[in-house]
């Protein structure tokens, strides 16, 4: 339907749309969201996209032939129109929107400054609770960088434990210098204090007053004879300098401010922002932002700052974009309220901050060129491992589609199974599945392969037989939910984690089932020699070949999955035995107490009267449940 013909199909809805602020969704045929955005006035914004259609960009042109129901939300103001855009487009993830990839997960590092001894450590959620959060960083290894970097130049303890100071001994941290000992009482909580509020310091950029406080407790320490605490000092001083020096001096003062520019490709942009802390550049991270195809720089950068600080739980007082931003009124009065302080918004004409753009304007460029470069290094080496397997297997095409099969047990018991998937070369989580394993008693590694393998090829046999959707719920879901047809999806590949007995074992549900279109092959650790039916010598791939790697990871997934497990169970009918056992509490009673307690040591920890309280429980079952435990 073109977009003249829609405006006049939705005519009476746009001319009673109200001309207040909000936020419109448009709809496909399915209900799914397509694009969420926000508007000052909601009646000339949404009915603007039915109007001519030379006048949209091709993006919208696009996504407006696929249009065919609208939604509104009415706001008080832009400001609450821009957070509800923002959240709708986290929880929706919209096509035609720019956003940020995986953006609800970005970590933080996060000091709880309430505690009696505050931890240093890597938190996914910002509540407003009080907590020192920095942040957020692009991935987890981009925190666990600067999380070493921190307990490399301040002893702050890395462990969980509680602290009574009562300890007999402490970790080796301690006598690596790693961690002062408030274990074991060699600090007070004020001294302790004092190594936390250096590295919230330090995470600001504020390192001269760091130096300082060290020097003086260095020359302090020397004063007082107390020449190895000084040399300690001394050699946390040179470290804390060394990376000082390493921190690109500005000249811009004592300004607080990121510096954000971009580097688009077809249909996604590499973002690169500088972070400056009192005229120090302190630090650096790159985002990917997905679904910008036909989008201008300045939609994307929209979209970056909203999102970004919306994750962010700090705010500089000044924001530098590559290009201006869209609507940087509300944008700007959005950030005050959440800084609580005046922001300013703005793209450097000259000077000092001109150049430092374009120096993080090649950042960007460049990162965005190693990406792809990146990207297609690695598809070509995906596509020589297939075709490396190919040949090696004697397959008629390469195995685009490989699913690779494990066990896991502890002499037979909590047996499990694993089916994981790699799809061109790569895992495909979605389509992983795991089997408990139900008819197999004792130790029989064979036996447990076959139930799995009949379990999951019984549904294909009947899928290709009847042609008609498989499934009677033998397979248990894996990580995350996948999809139900994919169980009559016939794999390139059947890899099964074993030698010449499991293959047997294979080929044995093979024949069973009258399977004869699926190649199997099996991979022995011992040697990583391939085996394939009917062929008794090994196959030996190169060391350095792409196909070993592709069945190696394979393999080694599949072992972590089933393992994951395996562990899962095993912890759960620990948990669960002890309470099994005691009379009168049977299956239901034994989940109620386990949801309202959390675990056995919860039940053990609580009163009587605490248990005697929960659901269906009375005080008489709650006396025997503590005697047992």
């Amino acid at each position: 339907m073109a977009t003249e013909a829609k405006r006049g199909e939705f005519g009476e809805r746009l001319r009673a749309l109200p001309s207040s602020p909000g936020v419109y969704l448009f709809h496909d045929g399915d209900g799914n969201v397509l694009y969420v955005g926000k508007a000052a006035s909601l009646r000339n914004r949404v009915s603007s996209y039915f109007g001519s259609t030379p006048n949209l960009v091709p993006k919208i042109r696009n996504m407006m032939r696929r249009v065919e129901d609208f939604e509104f939300i009415v706001t008080e103001s832009e400001q609450e129109a821009l957070i509800l855009e923002c959240n709708l487009i986290k929880e929706r993830q919209p096509q035609y929107n720019a956003r940020l990839k995986d953006d609800k997960s970005y970590p933080f590092i996060k000091i709880d400054v309430s505690e009696e001894f505050p931890q240093v450590y890597v938190t996914r959620k910002v509540p407003n609770d009080g907590s020192r959060y920095f942040g957020p960083f692009a991935s987890a290894s981009s925190v666990r960088r600067t999380l070493n970097l921190l307990k490399k130049l301040f002893p702050y303890r890395s462990c969980t434990k509680t602290i009574t100071g009562n300890d007999p001994r402490p970790c080796l941290d301690f006598y690596i210098h790693r961690c002062v000992g408030p274990c074991i009482g060699a600090v007070d909580k004020k001294q302790y204090a004092e190594i936390i509020d250096q590295v919230v310091l330090f995470l600001e950029g504020k390192t001269n007053r760091i130096v300082k406080s060290i020097s003086r407790r260095m020359e302090e320490a020397a004063e007082g004879l107390e020449f190895e605490r000084a040399a300690v000092l001394r050699d946390q001083l040179r470290a804390i300098e060394r990376v000082n020096e390493g921190q690109k001096v500005l000249n811009l003062s004592s300004e607080n401010l990121d510096v954000i520019a971009l580097a688009p490709s077809e249909s996604e942009a590499w973002v690169e922002v500088f972070f400056v802390r009192h005229g120090k550049l302190i630090g650096r991270d790159n985002f990917i932002m997905a679904g910008t195809k036909d989008d201008t720089p300045s939609d994307i950068l929209t979209a970056f700052v909203q999102q970004f600080y919306d994750a962010t739980p700090y705010v500089p007082p000044r924001i530098l974009v590559q290009h201006p931003v869209d609507e940087p009124e509300p944008i700007a009065e959005w950030l005050r309220k959440k800084r609580r302080g005046r922001v300013r918004i703005y793209t450097p004409q000259r000077g000092q901050k001109r150049k430092l753009m374009e120096m993080v304007s090649e950042n960007a460029r460049q990162g965005l060129d190693h990406l792809e470069i990146r990207r297609a290094s690695d598809s070509a080496k995906l596509h020589a491992g297939l075709s490396e397997l190919q040949e090696a297997l004697s397959l008629p095409e390469p195995p685009r589609r490989i699913e690779c099969y494990d066990i896991s047990n502890i002499q037979g018991a909590n047996a499990v199974g694993s089916m994981v998937v790699f799809e061109d070369g790569r895992s495909a989580p979605s389509q992983y599945r795991r089997f408990r394993i139900k008819t197999v008693e004792g130790v029989d590694d064979y036996a447990m392969m076959r139930e799995m393998l009949t379990r999951r090829f019984k549904r294909l046999a009947e899928s290709r037989n009847a042609a008609t959707a498989p499934g009677d719920g033998d397979g248990e879901s894996g990580d995350k939910p996948g999809d139900g047809g994919s169980w009559g999806v016939a794999p390139d590949l059947a890899l099964i984690d074993g030698g010449k007995g499991h293959l047997g074992a294979a080929l044995q549900v093979f024949l069973e089932l009258g399977i004869d279109f699926v190649p199997l092959a099996s991979l022995a650790k011992e040697n990583e020699e391939l085996f394939v039916p009917h062929v008794q010598e090994a196959i030996t791939l190169p060391r350095d070949s792409q196909g070993l790697y592709l069945v190696q990871r394979a393999r080694d997934e599949a072992h972590r999955f089933a393992i994951t497990y395996h562990r899962q169970r095993r912890s759960r009918k620990a948990s669960e035995s002890i309470i099994d056992q005691v009379p009168g509490i049977g299956p239901k009673r034994r989940r109620m107490l386990i949801r309202q307690f959390g675990s056995t040591k919860g039940i053990k920890d609580a009163t009587v009267e605490q248990v005697a309280a929960a659901p269906g429980m009375t005080l008489k079952l709650a006396k025997r449940v503590k005697s047992y435990l």
